[in-house]
C-alpha cells in the first residue's frame, strides 16, 4: 500500500474508532460501569467477533492488514501517556502509611495466581490452539501466571477517578498494590520472553535496567523535574516550551523501557509519579488528557480488539480451558488480595473494596497477551480467553466495589486537595 494511501485509511479508522469508543462507553455509562469498560467492548465489537463476523468484507476494507501497524503505533502512544497521566495522580504519602497491607496485598496478588497457574498448565499445555508448541510448560505456566496476576492499572486508576477515590488512602493502596503487581508480572514476562528467544541476557537487562531508571528517577529526576513547576501560577497554562520539554521526557521514558524490555508504559508512569506536585502537574493534565483518553486511547483497545476471535470459546476443548482460567482469575487475584488485606488489619470493607478492584485487568491484561500473541507464545485460543477473562474481571469489578462501598460507608482517609 503507498503511504500516502495510509493517511486515507487512518483517518477513516480514527473517526469510526471515536464515534463508536464513545456510543459504547455512554451505554456503560448508562448501565453503571466506568466508560472505559465501554471503550474495551467497542474494540472487540469493531473486531471479527461481531462487525467482521456481520459484515467480513466491510471489517477488512476498513481495517486492511498494511494499516495494522499504523495503528499499533498510535495505540502505544495512547497508552503510554495515558499511564503518564496516571503517574501524575500517584500519591506516595498513603503508600507509606500503609506499607504493610500494600507489600501484603502486592504479595497475595502475585503468588496465588502464580501457584494457580502452575497447578492448571499440567492440564491446559497440549490443548490445541492455547499455547505455541515451542512453549514448554515451565514458560506456558510463567506465563499464564502473568496473566492471571496482572491487573489493570490504567483502568483501575479510571475506576479510582470516576468514583471520588483519587488522593484517598484507599485509591493510593490499590494503586500501590497494582503497580507492584504489574512490575513483577513484567519482569516474569522478560524471563518468559528471554527463555522462549534463548536470551537470557534480555531479561537480566529488562529487570536490572528497569530497577536502575526507577530508582533514578525517584531519587535524582524527581529533583531535576521540581524546576518545571517552578513561576507557573494558577490561572495560566503550561506554555508550550515547557510542555514540549515533557514530552520529550516522555518520549525517552517510554523508550528506554520498551529498549530494555518491559514496556513503554512503565516509562511513562515513572515519570509520571515523578512529576513535581501542584499547578505545573494539574494544568499539564488539564491540557493532555481529553486529547490522550478521547483520541488516543482508543486506538488501543481497537488494536487489540483486531486480534480476538470470541468464536473459538465455541471449541468444547477451549471452553473448559476458559472456565478453569477464569476460576482461576478471580480466585487467584480478588480473593486473594481480600484475604491479605483482612490478614494485614484493613477493615472488612477496605479489604472488599480493594479486592474488587485489583481483580479488573482490561488495559494491562491486553497489553500483555498481545504481547504474548506478538511473540508466538500463546494462539489465539488462549489469547481470545484471556480477552474475555479482561472484559468479565472488570466488568464485574465495579458493582462488586460499589456493593463494599454500601456495605461500609464513606472511604477511609478522605479525599486529597
Amino acid at each position: 500500500m503507498p503511504t500516502s494511501q495510509l493517511s486515507v485509511y487512518f483517518f477513516l479508522q480514527i473517526a469510526v474508532i471515536i464515534a463508536s469508543a464513545q456510543l459504547v462507553g455512554g451505554l456503560a455509562r448508562r448501565l453503571g460501569q466506568p466508560q472505559v469498560v465501554g471503550e474495551m467492548v467497542a474494540g472487540v465489537l469493531l473486531g471479527p467477533s461481531l462487525f467482521g463476523w456481520l459484515w467480513p468484507q466491510a471489517q477488512q476494507a476498513l481495517f486492511p492488514k498494511e494499516t495494522l501497524g499504523m495503528l499499533y503505533v498510535g495505540a502505544q502512544l495512547g497508552v503510554g501517556l495515558y499511564m503518564f497521566l496516571v503517574g501524575t495522580e500517584f500519591q506516595a504519602g498513603h503508600f507509606r502509611g500503609r506499607l504493610r497491607s500494600a507489600a501484603s496485598v502486592s504479595l497475595a496478588g502475585v503468588l496465588v495466581p502464580f501457584l494457580l497457574a502452575f497447578a492448571l498448565v499440567p492440564a491446559l499445555h497440549d490443548v490445541p490452539g492455547l499455547f505455541a508448541a515451542r512453549v514448554q510448560p515451565l514458560e506456558a505456566s510463567l506465563f499464564l501466571g502473568a496473566a492471571i496476576a496482572i491487573t489493570a492499572f490504567p483502568m483501575l486508576a479510571r475506576i479510582i477517578h470516576e468514583r471520588g477515590l483519587t488522593g484517598t488512602s484507599l485509591g493510593t493502596l490499590a494503586l500501590t498494590a497494582g503497580a507492584v503487581d504489574d512490575a513483577l508480572a513484567w519482569c516474569i514476562l522478560a524471563v518468559v520472553l528471554a527463555s522462549f528467544g534463548g536470551s537470557w541476557g534480555g531479561a537480566w537487562l529488562a529487570i536490572g535496567g528497569g530497577a536502575a531508571y526507577a530508582l533514578f528517577m525517584v531519587f535524582v529526576g524527581s529533583r531535576l523535574l521540581r524546576r518545571l513547576g517552578s513561576g507557573l501560577q494558577a490561572g495560566m497554562p503550561v506554555g508550550s516550551a515547557s510542555l514540549a520539554i515533557v514530552l520529550v521526557l516522555f518520549a525517552l521514558s517510554a523508550f528506554a523501557m520498551d529498549a530494555i524490555g518491559i514496556h513503554a508504559v512503565f516509562g511513562g508512569f515513572l515519570l509520571g509519579a515523578c512529576m513535581p506536585r501542584g499547578v505545573f502537574v494539574h494544568k499539564l493534565r488539564e491540557q493532555l488528557q481529553p486529547f490522550v483518553v478521547v483520541f488516543l486511547l482508543p486506538m488501543f483497545f481497537t488494536y487489540s480488539g483486531l486480534n480476538t476471535r470470541l468464536d473459538v470459546l465455541f471449541d468444547p476443548a477451549i471452553g473448559v480451558a476458559a472456565l478453569a482460567i477464569l476460576a482461576a482469575s478471580f480466585g487467584g487475584k480478588g480473593v486473594a488480595c481480600w484475604a491479605a488485606a483482612r490478614l494485614a488489619g484493613e477493615p472488612p470493607r477496605d479489604a472488599l473494596a480493594i479486592g474488587a478492584l485489583m481483580n479488573a485487568r482490561g488495559l494491562m491484561e491486553l497489553i500483555i497477551i498481545n504481547i504474548g500473541l506478538q511473540a508466538g507464545v500463546i494462539l489465539p485460543g488462549l489469547f481470545a480467553i484471556l480477552v474475555l477473562m479482561a472484559i468479565a474481571s472488570t466488568l464485574l469489578a465495579t458493582p462488586a466495589f460499589n456493593w463494599a462501598m454500601r456495605a461500609g460507608g464513606k472511604v477511609s482517609g478522605g479525599a486529597a486537595a
